[in-house]
């Protein structure tokens, strides 16, 4: 990528990435968003991973994005999972075992019901 020259392009710059991210929540019903940091990982990000997946698969849902991104900053937290959906702010669960993936796909994606006792407190 060239350099930015001016506030202008890096406005420009900042409105493209922001379209792109509105188009992938677009895209679905939901976006969910997997933390596989190292300490992700090390927590058990990739088993809640294939739980999401699994659970996609097993119930044949078409309109949910699922993506991975590197650490969040909450490592006391790992794994972690942040739900997006239509009309609400996002969302993020803390300390996300499989099942406790399965019941948030289930409660939250699906239901269209927070999960309150897994909420990372503010």
């Amino acid at each position: 990528m060239p350099p930015i020259k001016s506030l202008e392009e890096l406005k420009r710059l900042k409105e493209e990435a922001l379209e792109k991210r509105e188009a992938k929540v677009v895209a679905g019903r939901a976006q969910i968003v997997v933390g596989m940091g190292t300490c992700g990982i090390a927590a058990g990000a990739r088993e809640t991973m294939k739980a999401i997946l699994q659970y996609i698969e097993d119930e044949n849902l078409e309109d949910v994005v699922v993506s991975q991104t590197g650490c969040i900053g909450l490592c006391e937290w790992e794994p972690i999972v942040q739900v997006s959906t239509r009309g609400a702010p996002q969302v993020t669960y803390g300390k996300i075992s499989p099942a406790k993936a399965r019941e948030i796909m289930k409660q939250h994606v699906v239901d269209s019901h927070v999960v309150e006792e897994y909420l990372i407190p503010e």
